[in-house]
């Protein structure tokens, strides 16, 4: 099982950024793939962004490119998600998802194995 924990968001106004961090206590992430995933009320749990074990290859919803930027912090153990220019349409619950097998990544829901409980990401107009 493995835990991941989620930081970083809170209350931006329109134009703002914010840094999400994606961690797992006491341990590295490098060995797994990991997707960014947000959810608003009453709508379908969609990808952002991802980025893959191998290269460390990213990917990106049309919606955030040029936008948000997915690293990871070697110094820190974790996996970021930068967002700018946050808009109100990026409001959501931001979650990080582990996948042990890939190559790559991909941005659609199943094949990941491991949530985090997510971080509130709320942008004012």
């Amino acid at each position: 099982q493995l835990q991941l924990v989620e930081s970083g968001g809170g209350l931006v106004q329109s134009g703002g950024s914010l840094r999400l961090s994606c961690a797992t206590p006491g341990g590295t992430l490098n060995d797994y793939a990991i997707g960014w995933f947000r959810q608003a009320p009453g709508k379908k749990r969609e990808g952002v962004a991802c980025i893959s074990s191998s290269d460390n290859s990213t990917w990106y919803d049309d919606s955030v490119k040029g936008r948000f930027t997915v690293g990871r912090d070697n110094a820190k153990n974790v996996v970021y998600l930068q967002m700018n220019n946050l808009k109100p349409e990026d409001e959501g619950l931001y979650y990080c998802a582990s996948e042990a097998l890939f190559t790559g990544c991909v941005l659609y829901v199943s094949p990941y194995d491991y949530w985090g409980q997510g971080t509130q990401v709320t942008v004012a107009s």
